[in-house]
C-alpha cells in the first residue's frame, strides 16, 4: 500500500463517532486515487473531513498507531486486499477497539466479497457508508483473521503455486483484476515446478499449492474454499497435490467453479491450527502480497473475532 501524498484535517465527531478515511493511491492501478474525490465529498457532506493517504509501502502500521492514539473510533479504508490486510493486521495485533470499514478499490477485492460489498463504484459505496454512519444504521460484525509464520492475513495465505502466479500477474498490470489472475494461473500451470511440503503430521510430498482460507475466494475468481466463513473461528486448509501437466488446467477450471474438493488431488480440512513443513523457508502469499517466512516449518493459526467491521 504505497502513495505519495497525505491530506489531513481535524477529525469530526458525528453521532459520537470519530471517523478517519485512509486511502491507498496505488490501489487498483490508481483506482484509489481516481475514486477519492467522490469519496471525500460523500463524507464531507455529513461532516467527516479527515481524509489521509499512505505515503509509502508499509505505512499502514504508523497510520493505525496514530488512529488508536488519537481516539479514532472508525477507520474507513479505501483500497484492495493488500491494503485491507496491512491495516487489519496492526489493529488486531494491538487488540484495539478500532472499527474498520472497507471500500474496495483494488484489483481482486476478494475479502469484501465475503461481506457482499464488491461490485459497486467506490464513491457510491462511500455515500452508503457515510449515510449509515451518520444515521446510526451501520451494522457491526466481528470477523476472524489468521496468522502464518508471524504474518497476519485477513482473507487467505498460500504456499506454492499462488506465489508464482502473483509474481507473474504483476507483469500483466494493464489487465483488470480477475482476468489478470486467471491468465497468470493458466500460464504458470504448464511450467510450475511442484514444492515438497507436509501438512501437520503428513508425509513430505510434492504439492502445487497449500492454501489457508479465512474467506471463500482468492485470486479474483477462484472459489478455493467454498464453505469457508469469516466468522466461524476456523480456517479452511486446502492442499493440491502435484498432478501431470495435462491435469493441471482441468483442476484449475474446477477451482474456478468451486468443484475441486472432490478431486483425488485435493485435501480439505477445517481447524484452528496447522503446521506446514517445507525443505527450506518458503515464500508465502498473504492477501496478495509476498512475504518470506523465517524457517522451513510454519505455523498457521486462526484468530477468532479479531476485528470489528462495519457495513452500511
Amino acid at each position: 500500500m504505497a502513495g505519495s501524498c497525505s491530506t489531513c484535517c481535524a477529525s469530526s465527531p458525528v453521532g459520537g463517532s470519530a471517523v478517519r478515511v485512509l486511502y491507498n493511491p496505488a490501489a487498483g492501478s490508481g483506482r484509489g486515487t481516481r475514486a477519492i474525490a467522490g469519496i471525500r465529498a460523500a463524507f464531507a457532506r455529513i461532516g467527516f473531513v479527515d481524509v489521509r493517504s499512505t505515503e509509502r509501502a508499509g505505512d499502514e502500521a504508523r497510520v493505525v498507531a496514530e488512529a488508536i492514539a488519537e481516539g479514532i473510533e472508525t477507520l474507513v479504508v479505501v483500497g484492495g486486499d493488500g491494503s485491507f490486510s496491512n491495516v487489519a493486521g496492526p489493529v488486531a495485533a494491538a487488540g484495539a477497539p478500532l472499527r474498520l470499514a472497507l471500500i474496495p478499490a483494488g484489483t481482486g477485492n476478494d475479502f469484501v466479497k465475503n461481506l457482499g460489498l464488491a461490485g459497486g463504484a467506490p464513491a457510491v459505496m462511500a455515500n452508503q457508508l457515510a449515510e449509515a454512519l451518520a444515521n446510526g444504521s451501520a451494522r457491526e460484525r466481528r470477523v476472524d483473521m489468521g496468522r502464518i509464520g508471524g504474518h497476519w492475513f485477513l482473507n487467505v495465505a498460500g504456499i506454492g503455486f499462488d506465489v508464482a502466479c502473483n509474481t507473474f500477474a504483476e507483469r500483466l498490470r494493464p489487465l483488470p483484476g480477475a482476468p489478470r489472475y486467471i491468465l497468470a494461473a493458466f500460464a504458470e500451470a504448464v511450467r510450475y515446478r511442484a514444492l515438497s511440503l507436509a501438512l501437520d503430521d503428513g508425509a513430505m510430498r510434492p504439492h502445487l499449492l497449500a492454501v489457508f482460507s479465512n474467506g471463500a475466494l482468492f485470486g479474483g475468481a477462484f472459489h478455493v474454499a467454498p464453505g469457508a466463513r469469516i466468522d466461524d473461528g476456523l480456517l479452511d486448509a486446502v492442499a493440491f497435490l502435484d498432478v501431470p501437466r495435462w491435469r493441471r488446467l482441468p483442476l484449475l477450471l474446477s477451482a474456478l467453479r468451486g468443484r475441486h474438493l472432490g478431486d483425488p488431488a485435493c485435501t480439505h480440512r477445517r481447524g484452528t491450527t496447522f503446521r506446514v513443513r517445507c525443505e527450506s523457508a518458503p515464500w508465502i502469499e498473504v492477501d496478495g502480497e509476498l512475504r518470506r517466512t523465517p524457517s522451513a516449518e510454519v505455523e498457521v493459526v486462526s484468530v477468532p473475532s479479531a476485528l470489528r467491521l462495519i457495513t452500511p
